[in-house]
Protein backbone atom coordinates (compact mmCIF):
# COMPACT_ATOMS: atom_id res chain seq x y z
CA UNK A 1 0.00 0.00 0.00
CA UNK A 2 1.30 3.45 -0.88
CA UNK A 3 0.09 6.32 1.29
CA UNK A 4 1.03 9.13 -1.08
CA UNK A 5 2.25 9.38 -4.65
CA UNK A 6 4.98 12.01 -4.18
CA UNK A 7 8.14 10.00 -4.70
CA UNK A 8 11.68 11.05 -3.85
CA UNK A 9 13.66 12.36 -6.81
CA UNK A 10 15.42 9.44 -8.51
CA UNK A 11 19.22 9.51 -8.71
CA UNK A 12 20.50 9.29 -12.26
CA UNK A 13 23.84 11.06 -11.75
CA UNK A 14 25.87 8.01 -10.75
CA UNK A 15 26.72 9.49 -7.34
CA UNK A 16 26.36 7.60 -4.08
CA UNK A 17 22.71 8.00 -2.91
CA UNK A 18 23.79 9.41 0.47
CA UNK A 19 25.58 12.38 -1.15
CA UNK A 20 24.01 15.74 -2.09
CA UNK A 21 23.02 16.39 -5.71
CA UNK A 22 26.31 18.17 -6.36
CA UNK A 23 28.28 15.30 -4.86
CA UNK A 24 31.44 16.37 -3.07
CA UNK A 25 31.49 19.92 -4.43
CA UNK A 26 30.64 21.39 -1.02
CA UNK A 27 32.50 21.25 2.29
CA UNK A 28 31.19 18.08 3.95
CA UNK A 29 32.37 17.25 7.47
CA UNK A 30 31.25 14.57 9.85
CA UNK A 31 32.22 12.18 12.60
CA UNK A 32 33.08 8.52 12.20
CA UNK A 33 33.87 5.73 14.60
CA UNK A 34 37.45 4.83 13.81
CA UNK A 35 38.31 1.23 14.71
CA UNK A 36 41.78 0.46 15.97
CA UNK A 37 43.76 0.53 19.16
CA UNK A 38 42.44 2.59 20.72
CA UNK A 39 39.22 3.03 18.77
CA UNK A 40 37.21 6.23 18.98
CA UNK A 41 35.30 9.02 17.24
CA UNK A 42 37.11 11.10 14.62
CA UNK A 43 36.22 14.40 12.94
CA UNK A 44 36.51 13.90 9.18
CA UNK A 45 36.20 15.68 5.85
CA UNK A 46 34.63 13.93 2.86
CA UNK A 47 36.49 14.71 -0.36
CA UNK A 48 36.72 13.33 -3.89
CA UNK A 49 39.92 11.48 -2.99
CA UNK A 50 38.65 10.00 0.27
CA UNK A 51 37.67 10.47 3.90
CA UNK A 52 40.31 12.39 5.88
CA UNK A 53 40.71 12.41 9.66
CA UNK A 54 41.13 15.98 10.97
CA UNK A 55 41.25 15.03 14.66
CA UNK A 56 44.88 16.03 15.24
CA UNK A 57 43.89 19.65 14.65
CA UNK A 58 40.20 19.43 15.58
CA UNK A 59 39.54 16.65 18.11
CA UNK A 60 35.88 17.71 18.38
CA UNK A 61 33.37 19.00 15.86
CA UNK A 62 32.61 21.80 18.29
CA UNK A 63 36.23 22.93 18.05
CA UNK A 64 36.10 23.05 14.27
CA UNK A 65 32.87 25.04 14.17
CA UNK A 66 34.31 27.65 16.55
CA UNK A 67 37.01 28.87 14.16
CA UNK A 68 36.32 32.05 12.20
CA UNK A 69 35.96 30.32 8.82
CA UNK A 70 35.30 26.57 9.30
CA UNK A 71 35.06 25.74 5.59
CA UNK A 72 38.36 27.50 4.86
CA UNK A 73 40.00 25.74 7.81
CA UNK A 74 38.93 22.35 6.43
CA UNK A 75 40.22 23.23 2.96
CA UNK A 76 43.60 24.22 4.42
CA UNK A 77 44.08 20.86 6.16
CA UNK A 78 45.12 17.59 4.60
CA UNK A 79 44.53 15.14 7.45
CA UNK A 80 45.00 11.38 7.46
CA UNK A 81 43.18 9.37 4.81
CA UNK A 82 41.01 6.66 6.29
CA UNK A 83 39.15 5.18 3.33
CA UNK A 84 37.16 6.10 0.24
CA UNK A 85 33.89 8.00 0.59
CA UNK A 86 32.03 5.09 -1.01
CA UNK A 87 33.51 2.62 1.48
CA UNK A 88 32.46 4.78 4.46
CA UNK A 89 28.92 5.30 3.19
CA UNK A 90 28.47 1.66 2.20
CA UNK A 91 29.54 0.66 5.72
CA UNK A 92 26.99 3.01 7.30
CA UNK A 93 23.68 1.33 6.50
CA UNK A 94 20.63 0.24 8.51
CA UNK A 95 21.15 -3.26 7.09
CA UNK A 96 24.41 -3.67 9.02
CA UNK A 97 28.10 -2.81 9.01
CA UNK A 98 31.58 -4.23 9.32
CA UNK A 99 32.82 -3.09 12.74
CA UNK A 100 36.43 -3.40 11.60
CA UNK A 101 35.93 -0.47 9.19
CA UNK A 102 34.91 3.18 9.86
CA UNK A 103 31.23 4.11 9.97
CA UNK A 104 29.30 7.34 10.37
CA UNK A 105 28.22 8.78 13.69
CA UNK A 106 26.02 11.81 14.29
CA UNK A 107 28.11 14.76 13.06
CA UNK A 108 27.81 16.77 16.31
CA UNK A 109 29.53 16.07 19.61
CA UNK A 110 29.73 18.73 22.37
CA UNK A 111 26.87 20.79 20.95
CA UNK A 112 23.56 20.89 22.81
CA UNK A 113 20.78 19.52 20.59
CA UNK A 114 17.84 21.94 20.54
CA UNK A 115 14.61 21.86 18.54
CA UNK A 116 12.05 24.45 17.48
CA UNK A 117 8.47 23.23 17.35
CA UNK A 118 5.26 24.36 15.66
CA UNK A 119 7.09 26.41 13.01
CA UNK A 120 4.82 25.42 10.08
CA UNK A 121 1.08 26.10 9.77
CA UNK A 122 0.11 22.57 8.64
CA UNK A 123 1.91 20.80 11.47
CA UNK A 124 0.63 23.47 13.88
CA UNK A 125 -2.94 22.39 13.13
CA UNK A 126 -1.96 18.75 13.74
CA UNK A 127 -0.56 19.69 17.18
CA UNK A 128 -3.91 21.31 18.01
CA UNK A 129 -5.65 18.10 16.92
CA UNK A 130 -3.34 15.99 19.09
CA UNK A 131 -4.20 18.18 22.06
CA UNK A 132 -7.95 18.08 21.38
CA UNK A 133 -7.79 14.29 20.88
CA UNK A 134 -5.92 13.77 24.13
CA UNK A 135 -3.44 11.52 22.33
CA UNK A 136 -6.17 9.20 20.97
CA UNK A 137 -5.50 8.60 17.26
CA UNK A 138 -9.04 7.30 16.66
CA UNK A 139 -10.48 10.76 17.43
CA UNK A 140 -8.12 12.65 15.14
CA UNK A 141 -10.04 12.38 11.87
CA UNK A 142 -13.25 13.92 13.19
CA UNK A 143 -11.43 16.65 15.07
CA UNK A 144 -9.34 17.48 12.00
CA UNK A 145 -12.46 18.33 10.01
CA UNK A 146 -13.80 20.55 12.81
CA UNK A 147 -10.55 22.44 13.32
CA UNK A 148 -9.91 22.97 9.62
CA UNK A 149 -13.47 24.21 9.11
CA UNK A 150 -12.78 27.01 11.61
CA UNK A 151 -9.15 27.76 10.83
CA UNK A 152 -8.61 26.51 7.27
CA UNK A 153 -5.30 27.59 5.78
CA UNK A 154 -5.49 31.11 7.19
CA UNK A 155 -2.50 30.51 9.47
CA UNK A 156 -0.01 29.98 6.66
CA UNK A 157 0.25 33.66 5.74
CA UNK A 158 0.31 35.09 9.26
CA UNK A 159 3.59 36.40 10.65
CA UNK A 160 4.02 35.22 14.26
CA UNK A 161 3.66 38.03 16.78
CA UNK A 162 2.12 40.47 14.28
CA UNK A 163 -1.04 42.52 14.97
CA UNK A 164 -2.88 40.22 12.55
CA UNK A 165 -1.79 37.20 14.58
CA UNK A 166 -2.93 38.79 17.84
CA UNK A 167 -6.32 39.60 16.30
CA UNK A 168 -6.71 35.97 15.23
CA UNK A 169 -5.73 34.86 18.74
CA UNK A 170 -8.56 36.93 20.22
CA UNK A 171 -11.04 35.47 17.73
CA UNK A 172 -10.00 31.88 18.45
CA UNK A 173 -10.19 32.49 22.19
CA UNK A 174 -13.74 33.74 21.78
CA UNK A 175 -14.59 30.53 19.90
CA UNK A 176 -12.98 28.39 22.63
CA UNK A 177 -10.43 27.03 20.14
CA UNK A 178 -7.27 28.65 21.45
CA UNK A 179 -4.42 26.22 22.11
CA UNK A 180 -0.96 26.33 23.65
CA UNK A 181 0.30 25.15 20.23
CA UNK A 182 -1.25 28.15 18.52
CA UNK A 183 0.40 30.34 21.16
CA UNK A 184 3.88 29.27 20.07
CA UNK A 185 2.84 28.98 16.43
CA UNK A 186 1.56 32.51 15.86
CA UNK A 187 2.52 34.25 19.11
CA UNK A 188 5.73 36.27 19.58
CA UNK A 189 7.71 33.50 21.31
CA UNK A 190 8.85 30.37 19.49
CA UNK A 191 8.83 26.95 21.12
CA UNK A 192 12.45 25.87 21.64
CA UNK A 193 13.22 22.74 23.67
CA UNK A 194 16.15 20.43 24.30
CA UNK A 195 15.78 17.39 22.07
CA UNK A 196 18.61 15.14 23.24
CA UNK A 197 21.58 15.10 25.62
CA UNK A 198 25.06 15.90 24.33
CA UNK A 199 26.52 12.90 22.43
CA UNK A 200 23.21 10.96 22.45
CA UNK A 201 22.13 11.51 18.82
CA UNK A 202 22.10 8.71 16.26
CA UNK A 203 23.94 8.99 12.94
CA UNK A 204 23.12 7.84 9.43
CA UNK A 205 22.57 4.08 9.32
CA UNK A 206 21.97 3.66 13.05
CA UNK A 207 18.65 2.51 14.53
CA UNK A 208 16.20 5.12 15.82
CA UNK A 209 13.85 4.44 18.71
CA UNK A 210 10.16 4.75 19.56
CA UNK A 211 8.87 3.82 22.98
CA UNK A 212 7.24 0.38 23.17
CA UNK A 213 4.17 1.86 24.88
CA UNK A 214 3.52 4.42 22.12
CA UNK A 215 0.69 3.60 19.72
CA UNK A 216 0.70 6.85 17.68
CA UNK A 217 4.02 8.20 16.45
CA UNK A 218 5.80 9.42 13.34
CA UNK A 219 9.09 10.68 11.90
CA UNK A 220 9.71 14.41 11.59
CA UNK A 221 12.02 15.26 8.65
CA UNK A 222 13.83 18.50 9.40
CA UNK A 223 16.75 20.74 8.55
CA UNK A 224 19.18 21.07 11.48
CA UNK A 225 21.39 24.13 11.82
CA UNK A 226 24.96 23.95 13.13
CA UNK A 227 25.48 27.06 15.29
CA UNK A 228 28.68 28.11 17.08
CA UNK A 229 28.92 29.72 20.52
CA UNK A 230 28.70 33.22 19.02
CA UNK A 231 25.36 32.47 17.35
CA UNK A 232 26.92 32.11 13.92
CA UNK A 233 25.11 29.66 11.63
CA UNK A 234 28.01 27.81 10.01
CA UNK A 235 26.34 24.82 8.36
CA UNK A 236 23.40 22.44 8.28
CA UNK A 237 22.45 18.78 8.34
CA UNK A 238 19.29 16.68 8.09
CA UNK A 239 17.48 15.39 11.16
CA UNK A 240 14.68 13.15 12.37
CA UNK A 241 12.94 14.56 15.44
CA UNK A 242 11.13 11.29 16.25
CA UNK A 243 7.73 12.21 17.66
CA UNK A 244 5.38 10.27 19.96
CA UNK A 245 2.02 11.89 19.20
CA UNK A 246 -0.04 9.98 21.75
CA UNK A 247 2.23 10.85 24.68
CA UNK A 248 2.56 14.56 23.88
CA UNK A 249 -1.15 14.69 22.98
CA UNK A 250 -2.12 13.64 26.49
CA UNK A 251 -0.33 16.69 27.88
CA UNK A 252 2.24 19.14 26.56
CA UNK A 253 3.97 18.71 29.94
CA UNK A 254 4.94 15.23 28.69
CA UNK A 255 7.02 16.77 25.87
CA UNK A 256 10.25 15.50 27.42
CA UNK A 257 8.95 11.92 27.52
CA UNK A 258 7.59 12.23 23.99
CA UNK A 259 10.78 13.68 22.50
CA UNK A 260 13.86 12.69 24.54
CA UNK A 261 14.26 8.92 24.67
CA UNK A 262 17.02 6.45 23.88
CA UNK A 263 17.88 6.64 20.13
CA UNK A 264 15.03 9.09 19.45
CA UNK A 265 17.15 11.73 17.68
CA UNK A 266 18.95 11.24 14.36
CA UNK A 267 21.23 13.80 12.68
CA UNK A 268 23.31 13.40 9.55
CA UNK A 269 24.67 12.10 7.36
CA UNK A 270 27.17 14.96 7.79
CA UNK A 271 27.26 18.73 8.24
CA UNK A 272 27.52 20.79 5.08
CA UNK A 273 29.48 23.90 6.02
CA UNK A 274 28.60 27.27 4.56
CA UNK A 275 30.97 28.15 1.71
CA UNK A 276 30.76 29.49 -1.85
CA UNK A 277 28.54 26.53 -2.84
CA UNK A 278 25.99 26.62 -0.01
CA UNK A 279 24.55 29.11 2.49
CA UNK A 280 21.38 30.44 4.07
CA UNK A 281 19.87 31.33 0.69
CA UNK A 282 19.91 27.69 -0.43
CA UNK A 283 18.79 26.49 2.98
CA UNK A 284 15.78 28.81 3.06
CA UNK A 285 14.50 27.30 -0.19
CA UNK A 286 15.43 23.68 0.52
CA UNK A 287 12.86 20.90 0.10
CA UNK A 288 13.24 17.87 2.35
CA UNK A 289 11.78 14.59 1.12
CA UNK A 290 10.67 11.74 3.38
CA UNK A 291 10.04 8.08 2.69
CA UNK A 292 9.04 5.40 5.20
CA UNK A 293 9.30 1.85 3.86
CA UNK A 294 7.73 -0.81 6.08
CA UNK A 295 8.26 -4.56 6.19
CA UNK A 296 4.48 -4.77 5.58
CA UNK A 297 4.96 -3.25 2.08
CA UNK A 298 3.53 0.06 3.31
CA UNK A 299 5.18 3.19 1.91
CA UNK A 300 4.65 6.68 3.28
CA UNK A 301 6.03 9.71 1.44
CA UNK A 302 5.98 13.39 2.22
CA UNK A 303 7.86 16.66 1.91
CA UNK A 304 8.97 19.52 4.13
CA UNK A 305 9.46 22.77 2.22
CA UNK A 306 11.56 25.33 4.04
CA UNK A 307 9.96 28.14 2.03
CA UNK A 308 6.76 27.50 4.04
CA UNK A 309 8.32 28.02 7.47
CA UNK A 310 6.57 30.62 9.63
CA UNK A 311 9.71 31.83 11.40
CA UNK A 312 13.01 32.57 9.68
CA UNK A 313 15.90 30.27 10.72
CA UNK A 314 17.95 33.26 11.88
CA UNK A 315 15.08 34.36 14.15
CA UNK A 316 14.87 30.87 15.68
CA UNK A 317 18.60 30.99 16.41
CA UNK A 318 18.23 34.43 18.01
CA UNK A 319 15.36 33.21 20.19
CA UNK A 320 17.40 30.18 21.27
CA UNK A 321 20.21 32.49 22.38
CA UNK A 322 18.00 35.18 23.92
CA UNK A 323 18.37 34.05 27.55
CA UNK A 324 20.97 31.29 27.40
CA UNK A 325 24.56 30.74 26.36
CA UNK A 326 25.98 27.71 24.54
CA UNK A 327 29.77 27.79 24.93
CA UNK A 328 30.16 24.62 22.82
CA UNK A 329 27.58 25.68 20.23
CA UNK A 330 24.30 23.96 19.46
CA UNK A 331 22.41 22.06 16.79
CA UNK A 332 18.92 23.41 16.11
CA UNK A 333 16.09 21.43 14.51
CA UNK A 334 13.94 23.91 12.58
CA UNK A 335 10.62 22.06 12.73
CA UNK A 336 8.64 20.38 9.99
CA UNK A 337 5.73 20.93 7.65
CA UNK A 338 5.16 17.16 7.56
CA UNK A 339 2.38 15.69 9.71
CA UNK A 340 1.09 12.33 8.39
CA UNK A 341 -2.66 11.77 8.30
CA UNK A 342 -2.77 8.72 6.00
CA UNK A 343 -4.25 5.51 7.39
CA UNK A 344 -1.86 2.57 7.68
CA UNK A 345 -3.97 -0.29 9.04
CA UNK A 346 -7.62 0.69 9.31
CA UNK A 347 -9.78 3.68 8.29
CA UNK A 348 -9.42 6.53 10.76
CA UNK A 349 -6.42 4.92 12.42
CA UNK A 350 -3.87 7.29 10.94
CA UNK A 351 -0.18 6.55 10.55
CA UNK A 352 2.13 5.10 13.15
CA UNK A 353 5.51 3.39 12.96
CA UNK A 354 6.08 -0.35 12.99
CA UNK A 355 9.30 -2.06 13.93
CA UNK A 356 11.61 -2.42 10.97
CA UNK A 357 10.41 0.71 9.16
CA UNK A 358 13.28 2.29 7.22
CA UNK A 359 13.05 6.09 7.27
CA UNK A 360 14.88 8.02 4.54
CA UNK A 361 15.17 11.81 4.72
CA UNK A 362 16.74 13.41 1.66
CA UNK A 363 17.40 16.86 0.22
CA UNK A 364 19.27 18.38 -2.70
CA UNK A 365 21.97 20.14 -0.70
CA UNK A 366 22.27 17.96 2.41
CA UNK A 367 22.21 14.39 1.11
CA UNK A 368 20.30 11.46 2.59
CA UNK A 369 19.77 10.35 6.20
CA UNK A 370 18.57 6.77 6.57
CA UNK A 371 17.62 4.94 9.78
CA UNK A 372 15.66 1.88 10.82
CA UNK A 373 12.98 1.96 13.53
CA UNK A 374 13.26 -0.11 16.68
CA UNK A 375 12.08 0.27 20.27
CA UNK A 376 13.93 2.65 22.58
CA UNK A 377 14.03 -0.14 25.14
CA UNK A 378 15.86 -2.56 22.82
CA UNK A 379 18.07 -0.11 20.92
CA UNK A 380 21.73 -0.22 21.98
CA UNK A 381 21.92 1.65 25.30
CA UNK A 382 23.70 5.00 25.31
CA UNK A 383 27.02 4.48 27.15
CA UNK A 384 29.47 6.87 25.47
CA UNK A 385 28.87 10.06 27.43
CA UNK A 386 31.11 13.02 28.19
CA UNK A 387 33.44 11.22 30.63
CA UNK A 388 33.97 8.40 28.16
CA UNK A 389 34.47 10.85 25.29
CA UNK A 390 37.06 12.97 27.09
CA UNK A 391 38.83 9.86 28.38
CA UNK A 392 38.93 8.44 24.87
CA UNK A 393 40.42 11.63 23.40
CA UNK A 394 43.03 11.69 26.15
CA UNK A 395 43.97 8.03 25.61
CA UNK A 396 44.50 8.75 21.90
CA UNK A 397 46.72 11.75 22.65
CA UNK A 398 44.32 14.21 21.05
CA UNK A 399 44.13 16.63 23.97
CA UNK A 400 47.81 17.49 24.19
CA UNK A 401 48.54 21.04 23.05
CA UNK A 402 45.13 21.46 21.43
CA UNK A 403 42.70 24.21 22.44
CA UNK A 404 39.32 22.55 22.82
Amino acid sequence: MTATTTAMPARTDGLHPVLPRDGLAGTLVGRVWRPGAPAGPAVVALRADGVFDLSEQFPTMSTLLEVAQPAQAVSALIGERLCSVEALLDNSRPEGRDDSQPWLLAPCDLQVVKAAGVTFAASMIERVIEEQAGGDASRAEGLRAQVQALIGDSLSNIRPGSPQAMALKQLLQERKLWSQYLEVGIGPDAEVFTKAPVLASMGHGQDIGIRADSQWNNPEPEVVLAVNSRGGIVGAALGNDVNLRDIEGRSALLLGKAKDNNASCAIGPFIRLFDHTFGLAQLRSETVHLEVAGTDDFTLRGINTMASISRDPADLVAQTLACHQYPDGFMLFLGTLFAPTEDRDQPGGGFTHKLGDVVTIQSQWLGSLRNRVTHCETAPPWRFGLRAFIGNLAARGLLEGVRL
